[in-house]
């Protein structure tokens, strides 16, 4: 099957492209950084550019992967909806990594996006599948250097070189951690069926707090993993001054991510392993 995958040097959009290469031929958007991987062709494009959607088109792609995606500023919502516009055009079935946090209840720009995104697809009349991960984490590959940093390796350097690790708030809300290696199997399952035309959460097999996956990392590197609890109003005024941090986002940090992954799981066959299983990897 020839698969465009938008978001290709992303860090998922890396990952991804390595378990499909070989059983897939596969062509990796890029805005910025080529994904320079074998068997994986690299192609330059911005999807809000006609042009490029046209040259695109004539790839003649089986179907789409849609994993790329802009999370903060006054115009991702725009680039968002520009990007599914591209996709859509092509007319050709589509699977679409979204997020858990169109399940919270607080209204953020971002999760709007995603909504807005699911929403248009499932009217599209093109099969289609979503899949929502909760927290995709996985090791660093060699020689791939995303545009953004990937939020678990950043984690994983603090707590190996810092006394402490700065938590916003409590630290009690919960994610559901997802190792990027089986959603992304998860992904090319659905590939080898008709897709069906749902929408799955993707999660591993535990919900833990973010308390407990400091925890869990110190433990895989023998360290103690202090942490910092500070208020939630520090790091929203830090936003206006660090690229990493999105005020929208931050103030719905308590918004718990869960992901029951048993609908996907009975339907492609994947077992989505708990943290303390896949953590080696980050710090491997």
């Amino acid at each position: 099957m020839r698969l465009l995958v938008t978001g290709g040097s992303s860090f998922v959009g890396a990952h991804f492209c390595r378990r499909a290469r070989g059983a897939h031929e596969i062509y990796a958007i890029h805005h910025t950084t080529p994904l320079a991987m074998g068997g994986v062709t690299p192609v330059k494009a911005d999807l809000r550019s006609l042009r490029d959607r046209r040259r695109l088109s004539e790839l003649g792609v089986d179907a789409v992967v849609h994993l790329a995606t802009k999370v903060k500023g006054k115009d991702a919502p725009i680039q968002n909806r520009q990007m599914m516009d591209a996709v859509l055009g092509l007319s050709r079935p589509v699977i679409y990594a979204s997020s858990t946090v169109v399940h919270w209840t607080v209204s953020t720009p971002y999760g709007d996006s995603r909504r807005e995104d699911e929403a248009r697809l499932a009217a599209s009349g093109l099969p289609w599948a979503t899949v929502r991960p909760s927290a995709p984490y996985g090791a660093v590959l060699p020689n791939h250097r995303p545009a953004h940093r990937e939020s678990f390796h950043t984690l994983v350097d603090w707590i190996r070189r810092s006394p402490f690790v700065p938590v916003i708030g409590s630290g009690d809300y919960r994610r559901q951690p997802v190792h990027v290696d089986d959603f992304s199997d998860g992904m090319l399952s659905l590939l080898g069926a008709p897709l069906p035309n749902r929408a799955f959460d993707v999660g591993g097999a535990t919900a833990l707090s973010f308390n407990t996956i400091i925890e869990t990392i110190a433990q895989a590197l023998g360290r103690r993993g202090r942490r910092l609890h500070l208020p939630k109003a520090l790091f929203v005024q830090l936003a206006s001054f660090h690229d990493n941090f999105d005020a929208d986002l931050i103030n719905a940090v308590d918004e718990d991510e869960l992901a029951d992954s048993a609908e996907l799981s009975a339907l492609t066959g994947i077992r989505f392993r708990a943290f303390n299983e896949g953590v080696k990897c980050l710090v491997g």
